[in-house]
């Protein structure tokens, strides 16, 4: 292809996605999503009767007061496409819209997962070929929130139609995501798009521009510490491309899972809310511990993530094994997390004047749920191995 010919359709998808944008429902992820997905404790084995369980249990665990609101299916719901191509469920879920009703009338929402490709991750029907069909369908179940995937676009597609050419498959990608945002603005129901293409060529700077209310900035989670920490800790320099109705994702919580220590998941409760991100919980919710519901319904710390002025924080400074992270609050506050991500206790000191507070200031811990007192303009406190303390500074 000619470059003035890769201009045009450079040109005209960004015009495509402009007119897109301005159909976009503005209050949808107003604030980063908050909810449940069932692959990183259940997997491809997950069913009708454990969604309908997670939904009860964020009821009945606090969780939804807090404000975790969907219910996410991710991969291996999906079944056969009939005669007309349209998409059914597998036998693990029966009745998807009656699914959707009984998730509702606890008071939350429905999430539901596809691919752009022809197969989903596990190898499922993906919507390729059915963007608009898929989007009517879900509608019409009642679904509020898709994951969309991109998997096998990339062998069928991507690779496939050029081969050789790095822009064009840029191009492909974009006009996937976008062809299916379309499809859902079409439908006239608010369903949140989450894009997760793991981070390629810098998905926070066009996201937003296909449509997309979250994109996930980075590979899978896993839960143990290391996987966890790199991708969190890998966050800096993205603040900017994030606010309300676009959020970067650093993929969901391993929060209750078992691989990690308590202060480790505290850690990763703290650094996500500090990040704005997603907090989809990904756990058995039937049966977690105190500790778990103590770190996931924290509404201290999950007021930071959901905080209205919507601005991401960032890495404010590092020394070893020890990092400082800020981020901006309504009403001039700030909230602060000091990360020790050593195997051994070390002191962290918080200087109020290098994040813009004089005189004194109030201190709050967001773990103990106690104020506490900085001395000659700095706060001093030794923080466990893997740890955080986690406080809210305000004038």
């Amino acid at each position: 292809m000619s470059k003035i010919r890769l201009a045009l359709s450079a040109f005209l998808l960004l015009s495509f996605a402009g007119a897109a944008l301005a159909q976009s429902d503005p209050t949808l992820a107003a604030t980063p999503p908050m909810g449940w997905n069932s692959w990183n404790h259940f997997a491809e084995r997950v069913n009708d009767a454990d969604v309908r369980a997670a939904a009860d249990y964020m009821v009945s665990s606090g969780m939804k007061a807090a404000g975790y609101e969907y219910v996410n299916i991710d991969d291996t719901w999906e079944g056969q496409r009939d005669a007309q191509g349209f998409i059914h469920p597998n036998s693990k879920f029966p009745d998807m819209k009656a699914l959707a009703d009984y998730v509702h009338s606890k008071g939350l929402k429905l999430g539901i997962y596809s691919s752009p490709g022809p197969k989903t991750c596990a190898g499922y029907p993906g919507s390729y070929g059915h963007e608009q069909q898929d989007a009517d369908t879900y509608a019409k179940w009642g679904i509020d929130y898709l994951k969309y995937d991109l998997c096998s676009f990339i062998p069928a597609v991507m690779q496939k139609e050029a081969p050789h050419d790095r822009d064009k498959q840029f191009q492909l990608m974009q006009a996937a995501y976008e062809k299916m945002h379309q499809a859902l603005v079409a439908t006239g129901r608010p369903i949140v798009f989450s894009l997760c293409q793991y981070g390629w060529d810098h998905v926070w700077t066009w996201g937003a521009s296909v449509g997309g209310n979250l994109w996930r900035t980075t590979g899978d989670i896993e839960d143990n510490y290391n996987r966890m920490s790199e991708i969190g800790f890998n966050q800096f320099g993205l603040a900017r491309y994030a606010g309300p109705g676009h959020w970067n994702d650093p993929d969901m919580l391993e929060v209750g899972n078992g691989g990690m220590t308590f202060d480790e998941y505290k850690t990763h409760m703290s650094l996500w809310a500090i990040l704005a991100a997603p907090l989809l919980a990904g756990n058995d919710l039937s049966k977690m511990t105190p500790e778990t519901i103590s770190i996931l319904t924290n509404k201290e710390v999950i007021a930071v993530d959901q905080d209205p002025l919507g601005k991401q924080g960032d890495r404010a400074s590092a020394s070893g094994s020890t990092e400082i992270w800020t981020r901006p609050l309504s009403n001039g506050a700030l909230a602060a997390g000091l990360f020790n991500r050593d195997t051994e206790p070390h002191e962290i000191t918080l200087n109020l004047s290098d994040v813009g507070f004089s005189g004194n200031p109030t201190l709050r811990d967001l773990w103990t749920h106690q104020d506490v007192t900085a001395t000659n303009g700095s706060y001093t406190v030794t923080v466990p191995p893997h740890g955080v303390v986690m406080l809210k500074v305000s004038q």
